[in-house]
């Protein structure tokens, strides 16, 4: 079922024509970091572009004795959307291509609901990945998506990060999701499908003014007349994309040397070496130190970074992402909010738990009633310390130690299990058997944004 978008460009460039395995093999060597028989799983909504990509990647797997599979997310959005992924399953089986249904159960938000969706679209096909020990997950993104992004993003006001649009290559886990499509357009999709003789689905939401990217299509005629279309924002993509990755790798140069990570869940700078660097790479060190403690939901905002960076250089601190951050000792501490802590899940005997989004938690099987996992705050802090021989008390910040997971059954506190031994022990006597381990929120030392190289330029 043809779009809106189909049929030659009738330009001359060559825009209608398919993408050819060679082509298609040259953005997928450029990639690298496949297997000699690769296995490959590929996200496959039913439209043009995603059908297009299963079409090339059946070719490339099956000349590399590797294989594919294709996996449909059912949003749950629509009441026709489980046909349609059925609809989906009966296409691949024509095309030989294995294929399962992932669902998105439980209840939608009602705002934001396309950026929910995606983030529950990748958590499930990351999850499907890893079940099925398959590395390399296949998204379909293409160069018009890519040019839609940085709209957006401009839009926004997003700085040199927003502009590089969509990597195309992301760690994700123990999954690589590779976008092996950005140099290519919508237009040269379609005519894949249609040289293959093969039919696709057109999502109504393509259209649907309720959402900015359908909204942002509706005005892409009228931008590439101006000279803004696809391949000139695919340009400003690959530039951006550039200076992006530079400045992240000198980020993680400045973090592996002034950077400590300690298990009770906080982190120490060196502020000689923060204050010292240019303002943009103290900028982002410091941002990634916060979403590494804190995990704020979004990317804290670059004028509350600045204040704070400023407030840094004249010896003061403040709140910011969840965390505290202050000198201390001469050092710049950044420990969890206390305020901000409010989980207080409760956890059988043997059971375990995500804590705080940063600490993996296992609770004693010896416990006769489940726990209840919360921050020690103050109070406990005081009853713990005061069970404890003076000269074994660990030196730690007040935020940290009011941050600590502490098992607690009512209002009796149980252990702590990141400082000291809880009342269950081990068979010998000696092991505790509540064990916590933290977990940063993100990774200071995260790959740098991925630019590749191919004969047409940067992908």
């Amino acid at each position: 079922m043809p779009g809106l978008m189909d049929g030659d460009s009738g330009d001359g460039t060559g825009e209608g024509r398919p993408v050819s395995p060679e082509e298609f093999a040259r953005a997928l060597a450029a990639l690298g970091g496949f297997e000699p028989a690769p296995a490959v799983a590929v996200g496959v909504s039913g439209g043009g572009d995603s059908v297009a990509l299963v079409l090339l990647l059946r070719h490339w797997v099956a000349e590399r004795g590797g294989s594919l599979l294709a996996l449909t997310v059912d949003h749950g959005l629509r009441p026709e959307s489980a046909a349609e992924a059925a609809a989906v399953g009966q296409a691949m089986a024509r095309l030989g291509v294995p294929h399962r249904v992932l669902r998105w159960d439980g209840a939608k938000p009602a705002g934001g609901l396309q950026a929910a969706a995606r983030a529950a679209r990748h958590r499930l096909l990351g999850a499907a990945c890893s079940e099925t020990g398959i590395l390399h997950l296949a998204l379909a993104h293409h160069r018009d998506d890519q040019a839609e992004t940085v709209l957006l993003r401009l839009a926004r006001g997003s700085g040199i990060d927003g502009l590089a649009g969509m990597p195309p290559v992301r760690a994700d886990g123990a999954v690589r999701v590779i976008r092996p499509l950005l140099n290519f357009s919508h237009v040269r999709l379609l005519a894949t499908c249609r040289a293959e003789g093969v039919d696709w689905i057109e999502d109504p939401s393509n259209h649907n003014p309720r959402f900015a990217r359908a909204r942002l299509r509706a005005a892409c005629d009228l931008l590439g007349r101006e000279g803004l279309d696809g391949a000139r924002l695919g340009e400003v993509a690959r530039r951006a994309g550039r200076a992006r990755a530079a400045l992240e790798q000198a980020t993680a140069a400045l973090l592996a040397e002034t950077a400590a990570i300690h298990p009770e869940g906080w982190i120490t700078l060196a502020p000689e070496s923060l204050l010292a660097a240019p303002a943009e790479i103290a900028l982002r060190a410091l941002g990634r130190a916060l979403a590494a403690v804190g995990g704020p939901v979004h990317p804290v905002r670059d004028e509350a970074l600045e204040r704070l960076l400023g407030g840094l250089a004249d010896g003061q601190g403040g709140t910011l992402g969840g965390c505290v951050v202050r000198m201390r000792r001469g050092t710049v501490m950044i420990a969890r909010e206390p305020a901000a802590v409010t989980e207080r899940p409760t956890v059988p005997p043997g059971g375990a738990v995500l804590w705080d989004g940063r600490f993996d938690l296992r609770v004693s099987s010896r416990w006769k009633l489940p726990v209840t996992v919360a921050a020690l705050g103050a109070a406990g802090w005081r009853e713990w310390a005061g069970r404890q021989a003076p000269e074994t008390l660990p030196n730690l910040p007040v935020p940290v130690r009011e941050t600590l997971p502490s098992l607690w059954s009512g209002a009796d506190l149980l252990g702590v299990p990141m400082v000291g031994m809880c009342y269950g022990f081990g068979a010998d006597g000696q092991e505790p058997v509540d064990r916590a381990k933290f977990r940063p929120l993100s990774s200071l030392g995260r790959p740098a944004f991925t630019v590749v190289s191919d004969r047409g330029g940067i992908i």
